[in-house]
């Protein structure tokens, strides 16, 4: 295969190069230059060694989508990593996320919402318990039509059930406040025609007492390190054996069950204040509300603080009679 020449074999080692007459053919951009060539010659043009630097790149690969230069030959099967915001293949599960709920800012906006709303819930209320323990003629007023009384409760219900119940009318303004200013006044309506049975002194006592329980009880939910986020499976089960047991009561009459009735009451109700409070802090608890749920929140809050101070009011007028 070879053309014999009067050379020396080795001449192309001192800068003789390929020999001239018809031998090798030229390297067609494939093994370098100097050195033996492989037995059988070089391989022909277009099916020889990649040039230097490696296969240009091919489709799909390249600049855009990150990849080093061209030297690496893509692997069958090999699937590019995701890219993110900064031209990088993977995230850093390290690095910051965006958890809006636990942000500080976010979560002492909805804190501040809550408190700002259960306040002018309260003074609401305590508004019509007031005037209903003071102005005779609205008492007597809404004496004279007991159909006032039931107007209240069905609007009372079928607000408290659809905000309960409706994830949209409770999350879309204004028909959210619209929903719980009903409830609002409902409630504020009944619970004044109930106070109105008590003495105008009992009243303000319940009021003070109230008012100093919450207070505590909001406090220690703050500060507190037990999760109380976690007995709401507990506290669910003690509320339907309280309803049950206060169904029981109605057929058994007297101070005695009043009293007991009351206080278990006042005390189902006050761990359900530190329930909901946490639920609204989130933070390091285990269940958290969503920033969304203001009025749900708000809703939950006023709910346990009036039921706190229904059974104390019951609790004095009970004690004192």
């Amino acid at each position: 295969m070879y053309q014999s020449v009067n050379q020396d074999p080795n001449q192309q080692y001192y800068g003789g190069g390929y020999p001239q007459g018809g031998g090798y053919p030229p390297p067609q951009g494939g093994y370098p230059q100097g050195g033996y060539p492989p037995p059988g010659g070089y391989p022909p043009p277009g099916g020889g060694y990649p040039p230097p630097g490696g296969y240009p790149p091919q489709g799909g690969y390249g600049g855009s989508e990150g990849y080093p230069p061209a030297g690496f030959v893509p692997q069958p099967g090999f699937v590019p990593p995701p890219q993110n915001e900064y031209g990088g293949g993977y995230e850093d599960p390290e690095g910051p996320k965006n958890f809006s709920f636990d942000d500080q800012s976010v979560r002492k906006g909805f804190i501040r919402k809550v408190y700002m709303i259960l306040m002018l819930q309260l003074l609401v209320t305590f508004g019509f318990v007031a005037l209903f323990a003071l102005h005779k003629p609205s008492k007597e007023f809404a004496m004279r039509n007991p159909a006032l009384f039931w107007i209240a409760l069905a609007v009372l219900l079928v607000t408290m059930i659809s905000m309960a119940c409706c994830e949209g009318v409770r999350r879309k303004t204004p028909m959210n406040f619209i929903f719980l200013g009903l409830f609002t006044l409902a409630e504020s309506f009944l619970l004044a025609m109930s106070a109105s049975r008590f003495a105008p002194i009992e009243i303000l006592m319940a009021v003070g007492i109230t008012a100093a329980v919450c207070l505590a009880l909001t406090l220690f939910a703050f500060q507190t390190k037990y999760d109380f986020t976690m007995c709401g499976g507990v506290l669910l089960v003690c509320m339907v054996v309280f309803v049950i047991f206060g169904i029981v009561a109605i057929f058994l009459p007297g101070k005695i069950m009043t009293l007991v009735y009351s206080s278990i009451g006042a005390l189902l109700f006050s761990v359900y204040l530190v329930y909901d409070t946490q639920l609204m802090m989130g933070g390091n608890h285990k269940y958290s509300i969503s920033p969304e749920e203001y009025i749900f929140a708000a809703l939950n809050l006023y709910l346990d603080v009036v039921n706190i101070f229904m059974y104390i009011l019951a609790i004095i007028g009970a004690s004192r009679d």
